[in-house]
């Protein structure tokens, strides 16, 4: 199994920064493709970015494109999100997933298999 966990969410004004971690334990090598989703209340869960375990390419949803970026501390096995210039429209809770297999579309939530447990990012006007 793989075991994940989020940190670094809060509160934030509009054009501020904030970085999201996420710690990947256990199997952690079985990850195919490493994913942030959100989800915003009365909203569908959405793809952020992501990034492939071994390869290390990285991709991202329409939202992230020019503001946010994935990176990876492979010491660690920590995988972060940085968010710049976040608007309010940003806010929702932000969750890591990992994908195990190789097939199944990165950015579609149901192929994911592990997933953490989430951290709120809350951007205010």
């Amino acid at each position: 199994q793989v075991q994940l966990e989020e940190s670094g969410g809060g509160l934030v004004q509009a054009g501020g920064s904030l970085r999201l971690s996420c710690v990947v334990s256990g199997r952690a090598s079985d990850t195919y493709t490493l994913g942030w989703f959100r989800q915003a209340p009365g909203k569908e869960r959405e793809f952020v970015a992501g990034l492939n375990w071994n390869a290390g390419t990285t991709l991202y949803g329409d939202s992230a494109k020019g503001r946010f970026t994935i990176s990876r501390d492979n010491a660690k096995d920590t995988v972060y999100l940085i968010m710049n210039n976040l608007k309010p429209e940003d806010t929702a809770v932000y969750s890591c997933a990992s994908k195990i297999r190789a097939g199944g579309a990165h950015y579609t939530a149901r192929w994911y298999d592990y997933w953490g447990h989430g951290t709120q990012v809350t951007v205010s006007s």
